[in-house]
């Protein structure tokens, strides 16, 4: 290839710092949009209710697999 076509990158030392912080601005940001979407997922009410639900399905099929437990827990009928 004819050398005239071929583009060479040349780095400083100013260049490579300046790539330094830029990345490390963009690391930045990006931890404090995940800390923030962290935050709001906590307080939503979302997570809490798929644990309600989760665990009244566990008891239902729990309750499903052995219904005989269901009749002695209300014991003997008079």
């Amino acid at each position: 290839m004819n050398n005239q076509y071929v583009r060479r990158e040349v780095f400083c030392c100013e260049t490579c710092r300046e790539l330094k912080s830029f990345w490390e601005k963009e690391i930045s940001k990006q931890t404090c949009y995940r800390e923030l979407e962290e935050h709001r997922q906590g307080r939503s009410a979302l997570r809490k209710l798929r644990e309600e639900w989760k665990q009244r399905l566990e008891q239902r099929l729990r309750m499903l697999d052995r219904p005989d437990e269901k009749e002695k827990q209300a014991g003997p009928v008079h």
